[in-house]
């Protein structure tokens, strides 16, 4: 194994482990002392811990221990194994921190305590977004759910990957309803949508942060024009941008004419630039599209301040 492959898986290992210690944090702080089941596996284990007492560390380990063996044969073991090693972390960094949450972590630990719930919520979705994007950057996965969509993406194909764990974590979210009712002075249960709302908001701003982590800074706008000033509008691009461009000839359907196909990415603060350029060609016809990442040769050039 080469020395730069070898750092670099060194370097994975580390990450993932340290992603681990974050989350066991993360739920210790802004989450076990609050009424909301975060999503996923981890969202049954916290309700099976508020109903019955069973740490969620043991819960966590002996789940993830069959789903690892599943993903071993049937997804990919790299993957399986790496997502194992985040899943021990976790789960023995847990056990450590709950058993020694006050003496180690009571004066930070949030309590709500009813009042202004959505600030753990809005706290706990932004780390673990940020652990989430720094786990599948180093090709892994924090288990439980993860693992689950990818058996059933790889059993049913045409099952979105993301769809099935959108889907599953409807269900706890679902779920939550039930297992945080309260008791009112009559000893009826009293069941508050409450808990549902906060596992939705902490399912967005996961997700949300999750992306960004894993995507960054490295998408970009694709502008493809058609146009019969390819020339002009290619250097207006190089000038002014920065950027290049690539040119085919096409023929349009209706006019029969032969026309100039220009593509080209520029990065998301050149829009309106790009636009102006545009604006001098009035017979150029362009459309829009996102562009998640960029591989090969592509200089992001930085906003200029004025």
């Amino acid at each position: 194994m080469k020395k730069e492959e070898l750092r670099k898986n060194l370097r994975e290992y580390l990450t993932i482990v340290l992603m681990a210690l974050l989350l066991a944090f993360n739920y210790i702080i802004f989450i076990i002392e609050n009424k909301f089941a975060p999503a996923g596996l981890s969202g049954v284990a916290i309700m099976l811990q508020y109903k019955l007492g069973l740490n969620i560390g043991h819960f966590t380990l002996m789940v993830n221990i069959p789903l690892t063996i599943l993903a071993v044969i049937f997804v990919n073991r790299r993957f399986a194994l790496r997502s194992f090693l985040f899943t021990v972390a976790y789960s023995v960094a847990y056990m450590v921190l709950y058993e020694y949450r006050e003496p180690l972590l009571g004066g930070y630990i949030y309590r709500a305590n009813g009042v202004d719930t959505v600030l753990p919520v809005l706290a706990a979705g932004i780390v673990n977004g940020y652990i989430y994007g720094m786990t599948f950057k180093s090709n892994a996965s924090t288990g439980g759910v993860d693992i689950i969509a990818k058996l059933i993406s790889r059993r049913f194909p045409a099952f979105n990957f993301v769809w099935v764990i959108f889907i599953l974590n409807v269900a706890v979210a679902a779920a939550s309803y039930f297992v945080y009712g309260e008791p009112d002075e009559t000893g009826r249960m009293i069941y508050d949508m409450k808990p549902v709302i906060l596992c939705i908001i902490y399912s967005f701003v996961t997700s949300r942060i999750g992306d960004f982590v894993l995507k960054g800074n490295e998408g970009g706008i694709k502008f493809e024009i058609i146009t019969e000033h390819a020339e002009e509008i290619c250097q207006d691009i190089f000038d002014e941008l920065h950027h290049g461009a690539t040119i085919s000839t096409v023929r349009g359907v209706y006019s029969g004419k032969e026309k100039q196909h220009i593509i080209c990415v520029i990065n998301k603060h050149q829009l309106n630039e790009f636009k102006n350029i545009l604006y001098k060609y009035p017979d150029a016809f362009a459309f829009v599209s996102s562009v998640d990442s960029m591989i090969g040769r592509f200089v992001s050039v930085k906003r200029r301040v004025l």
